[in-house]
């Protein structure tokens, strides 16, 4: 079952439910900002501050940043530009009681030429069940190739930052962009400060472990991940979000970044996929 919905200010989003899961998703950015499954809590993490207006990117949820990722680039939007643009929503398959599967378009226009100079169709597949896979494909419609940097940007509920850890990327190099400077880990990733990170390299399923639950992330068509929380300070600075909401989430996302950005021939396609599951399984 699922509904098409506006808010009061004409704010649209797709509302759906199976068997299993419920979900919400809004046209704008294709971003997808409650997804439940059945007698749990919000696997996503969304501020309570959080505009849902056009032309203002949601604060939680997965937001897609496309076909930047980060400020490198001065010509275009922080995270490029798909964040406030208004997708098509295509179709929405219900092929079984326990799982939808919801895709959306973005095609480029005269709008987004004049900031990015391409021709492109980017198309946001959410598979809605027991997981949560979200998949992104860019496809290269000019006659010559071009590059990207993207990510899903996902936000994930915790009960605390202070009892988060982050497994498996031990030992991998990452770019620390607080410093400036490239590190490897040592050990699992734990929060005392503000992290934003940029881990290359990535090729094993990323574990999320918090005191209520285990999330795992498992990414294809990448070996980069950002790993991002404000902490006090910086959570002063941001719209849309309150000064303790630092508390209550870390980013883990799905990402061709840095040294990973991908160039896409004329003609073809890059998909960028994550799947999203849980256990409630007691770990610390």
């Amino acid at each position: 079952m699922y509904t098409l919905k506006k808010r009061e200010n004409g704010f649209e989003y797709l509302e759906l439910q199976n068997s299993v899961a419920h979900a919400k998703i809004a046209l704008q950015g294709a971003h997808i900002f409650e997804y439940k499954r059945e007698k749990e809590e919000d696997l996503l993490w969304l501020s309570t501050e959080s505009f849902f207006e056009k032309g203002k990117a949601i604060r939680g949820g997965v937001p897609i940043c496309w076909p930047r990722f980060g400020t490198l680039d001065e010509s275009m939007p922080a995270h490029g530009f798909s964040r406030t643009a208004m997708f098509t929503l295509v179709e929405v398959l219900e092929t079984k009681v326990d799982l939808t599967e919801v895709r959306f378009l973005l095609t480029g226009d005269e709008q987004s030429r004049k900031i990015w100079n391409h021709k492109f169709e980017l198309e946001v597949i959410f598979s809605i069940g027991e997981s949560l896979e979200i998949e992104l494909k860019t496809k290269n419609c000019e006659s010559e190739e071009f590059m990207i940097t993207q990510a899903l940007h996902s936000y994930f509920c915790v009960s605390d930052i202070s009892h988060v850890k982050i497994k498996n990327l031990d030992k991998k190099p990452y770019f620390d962009a607080l410093l400036g400077k490239t590190f490897f880990q040592k050990g699992d990733v734990t929060f005392e400060k503000e992290v934003d990170r940029v881990y290359q390299e990535v090729d094993t399923i990323v574990v999320l472990e918090d005191k209520k639950r285990v999330v795992h992330v498992q990414n294809s068509g990448s070996s980069s991940v950002v790993v991002w929380n404000p902490w006090c300070e910086k959570a002063t600075r941001l719209a849309g979000m309150r000064d303790v909401d630092y508390k209550e989430f870390v980013c883990i996302e799905s990402a061709n970044a840095f040294d990973d950005f991908r160039v896409i021939k004329a003609g073809e396609t890059h998909s960028l996929k994550v799947s999203l599951s849980t256990s409630s399984k007691t770990v610390l």
